[in-house]
């Protein structure tokens, strides 16, 4: 099938397999490999995406459902022609909330998706929103604080 959709902000046709998850179609197709497969079972939160500018898990969904809708990746967070790093991404950095970085392309698409909902979100919200995103590395103190920094950092960047 031939679908098209706006993809990081670009628009872009592609064929794809009726049954091919959108997950396959970011990473083997396209090979923007930010988005990853954690645990094949919609737990993990790895695999976290924007569509239509809410985070979906990318391995529950079908690449045809992404069908004239508009789909980001953790590869097109900072936006074209923008800084670097997206906000975000740079009070991840700052704040130590990564270790072997696995969970992270997951983890910063969920905190933006709840920044935008919730432009000062408590310790307890982030707690709260981010419950669907394992990692195994970190123990979530250092992931909590760059989400509010990140949030703090959204705000002075408006």
């Amino acid at each position: 099938m031939e679908i098209s959709l706006t993809l990081n902000a670009r628009p872009i046709n592609v064929s794809v397999e009726p049954a091919m998850l959108l997950v396959e179609l970011l990473r083997e197709q396209l090979s923007l490999t930010g988005t990853h497969v954690g645990c094949d079972t919609s737990q993990c939160g790895a695999c976290l995406v924007h569509f239509n500018g809410e985070s979906v898990k990318s391995c529950t969904m079908l690449a045809v459902s992404a069908d004239g809708g508009s789909v980001m990746t953790v590869e097109g967070l900072a936006g074209a022609g923008q800084a670097k790093v997206h906000p975000m991404q740079q009070a991840f950095h700052e704040n130590h909330g990564l270790q072997c970085g696995f969970c992270t392309p997951g983890m910063l698409m969920s905190a933006v998706d709840l920044v935008g909902r919730n432009p000062d979100p408590s310790e307890t919200q982030v707690r709260d929103w981010l419950e669907g995103n394992l990692c195994r590395c970190t123990g979530y103190h250092n992931i909590v604080k760059s989400v509010i920094a990140g949030a703090a950092a959204m705000r002075d960047a408006k």
